[in-house]
């Protein structure tokens, strides 16, 4: 690691930049001793994502405490041409918060973790990005308000990278992804300047949305340090069914029966492939299939409401009722306490970690029109299967709002390393069937690292200039995540 650096401090020598050595040493200035880590034990953990796709290097990390700190470590940034990268939780699945060439600085926003302001009259609450996504959804109970943004790693994931990613989560089908959750944002440029925009507005028709900029865009274009919130009634009745379903058709058919007789109640529709009840009652202890016989698929579906008195376990009883006499489903498990419901939940949100015990598991995090979910299951599932008999898809997740996570899990008795090869083979069956279909090949976890060469097939030529000509606009000199989402050249 030293002899990286000490070629580091040359090479920046050589084309007239300040030495690296006294630049970490104004950047530890700028922090404050415990705001500043370079140790190789410390820094660990910052350099590999959760799955070990992607390893790292960098030269120290950065833990500013206030807005001020941020815009003076991208002003020294942007001078020196220093590269930052900005990290949250380190939760990322496509390597936009990892950096890759020893002379990267790590920007972590975790002590940036306070509540600005809380507003229950306007709905609205001001946090600063550091604060984890569990925290947020805390204070918003504690004034009987629902912050409806929900995923499995919200316990360590923050709001700054859900922000900067446009999470979506298991409630998009009633409250929208990310994006739609904010009203005002605080971000750093590259330069240092702060757009200060915290409003909590929900009409201001004074121009451009400057917002929606930063908003999914991995840190590229600004660093997120505080936004502006929308917050919800906190639902007073909650029913939660895991159900079993025939067929991928039947679950879009029910779907669209849900919302029809609940006037839009439906907060969450989250399809689950009988392997994967399967791999969760193997690994899982203590997990067991709700239901008397299995089911090809099941669904989880969830109702919310405001208010306790609307009656909402009849009208998914009779939901249910409609949906059997229908054939849309063969059977059905409404939890009757709050300990259920988590048990159910708990059937979904395992589905991802549970994989690792099945060996390899080559991911795909995409969308397509919701009423083309059944054919693109259908199709992608064949096509692997064809190029590697054996293989064995776990298509599962939001299948409300058009979201599936297209696991491919090792055939038994592979290698697992000769498995995970074929990572890129996978990526082009299915991509490119999701292109055939009008797709996306990233619905959620963002672009990063793994998907930017990847984009152009997605976006028209348009697109990708404009893309390009805001990054060149707002990030001149390359600083802001580089490499991340759209490439440019540009000298540093």
């Amino acid at each position: 690691m030293r002899h990286n650096y000490l070629c580091t401090y040359r090479c920046a020598e050589r084309i007239g930049l300040m030495p690296f050595a006294d630049t970490l040493l104004k950047f530890k200035a700028i922090t404050g001793p415990k705001g500043y880590v370079d140790d190789a034990a410390t820094l660990a953990p910052h350099l590999v994502e959760w799955r070990g796709l992607y390893q790292g290097r960098c030269a120290a990390l950065l833990a500013p405490q206030t807005t001020q700190e941020v815009s003076d470590i991208l002003r020294l940034a942007h001078e020196t041409g220093t590269a930052i990268v900005p990290q949250g939780g380190n939760t990322g699945l496509v390597g936009g918060q990892i950096p890759f060439k020893g002379d990267e600085i790590i920007l972590s926003l975790s002590r940036m973790k306070a509540l600005r302001a809380l507003d229950p009259l306007n709905n609205t609450l001001t946090v600063e990005a550091g604060m984890t996504l569990a925290e947020v959804q805390s204070h918003a109970r504690e004034v009987g308000r629902l912050f409806p943004l929900s995923l499995a790693s919200e316990g360590s994931c923050q709001i700054g990278g859900n922000l900067s990613t446009n999470a979506g989560g298991t409630a998009v089908l009633r409250y929208g992804n990310a994006r739609d959750l904010v009203l005002g944002l605080e971000v750093v440029l590259a330069d240092g300047r702060v757009l200060s925009s915290l409003k909590g507005l929900r009409k201001d028709n004074t121009g451009y949305d400057l917002k929606q900029l930063f908003l999914g865009s991995e840190g590229t274009l600004g660093i997120i340090t505080a936004a502006v919130l929308k917050l919800f009634v906190e639902p007073k009745s909650i029913e939660t069914a895991f159900v079993a379903v025939p067929s991928v058709e039947a679950a879009v058919d029910l779907l669209r029966l849900a919302e029809g007789q609940s006037g839009g109640l439906v907060s969450t529709f989250e399809l689950v492939p009988r392997i994967g009840l399967e791999f969760i009652e193997n690994h899982l202890p203590g997990a067991s299939d709700p239901l008397a016989a299995p089911s090809p698929w099941y669904v989880l579906v969830e109702m919310t409401a405001g208010s306790a008195s609307l009656g909402l376990d009849t009208l998914i009883e009779q939901f249910l009722s409609d949906a059997l006499s229908r054939g849309l489903i063969s059977d059905a498990a409404v939890a009757q306490s709050e300990s259920q419901r988590q048990s159910l939940w708990q059937l979904r949100e395992s589905l991802s970690e549970i994989q690792k015990h099945e060996g390899g598991s080559i991911k795909h995090d995409v969308s397509v029109p919701v009423s083309s979910m059944a054919a693109f299951i259908a199709k992608a599932s064949a096509a692997v299967v064809a190029a590697m008999p054996g293989i064995r898809p776990v298509p599962f997740g939001h299948i409300g709002d058009g979201n599936v996570h297209f696991n491919l899990s090792q055939p038994v008795g592979m290698d697992k390393a000769a498995y995970l090869a074929h990572w890129d083979e996978m990526n082009a069956i299915v991509h490119a069937i999701v292109r055939e279909m009008g797709g996306s090949i990233s619905a959620e976890h963002g672009v990063g690292h793994m998907k930017r060469d990847e984009i152009a097939a997605i976006k028209s030529p348009v697109e990708m200039d404009l893309m390009r000509a805001l990054k060149m606009a707002l990030d001149p000199k390359n600083i802001l995540n580089p490499g991340k989402v759209v490439d440019i050249t540009s000298p540093r």
